[in-house]
């Protein structure tokens, strides 16, 4: 991984676990050279973070974030303002599905 690539990567990290402090929300990054909290890698090598949200201590809910190539080229805090809105998106979604049809 290119050094200018991974200082980013090292950003965006930082700056993702200082905005994103939520007891019921756990973010599990692959992000090679980085910051590697999971052991397996996907086929298909692209860097990833793995969203983990438990509703009210009861329903735990994943999904995955892909860093795609044509985030690459964003600034890391716009890179860390994006993963947060995918990541807040996916909570509203789930708390949606928990809290049923209002």
């Amino acid at each position: 991984m290119q050094v200018k690539l991974q200082e980013k990567f090292e950003d965006v990290v930082d700056l993702l676990d200082k905005n994103l402090a939520n007891p019921d929300l756990e973010l599990t990054y692959h992000i090679p050279d980085v910051a590697m909290t999971v052991e397996d890698a996907h086929s298909s090598g692209d860097p990833y973070i793995l969203i983990k949200y438990l509703v009210k201590g009861l329903h735990l809910h994943e999904q995955e974030v892909p860093i795609k190539q044509i985030y690459l080229k964003k600034t890391p805090e716009d890179l860390a303002n994006l993963i947060t809105f995918f990541i807040e998106q996916f909570i509203e979604q789930v708390e949606s599905v928990e809290g049923g049809a209002q």
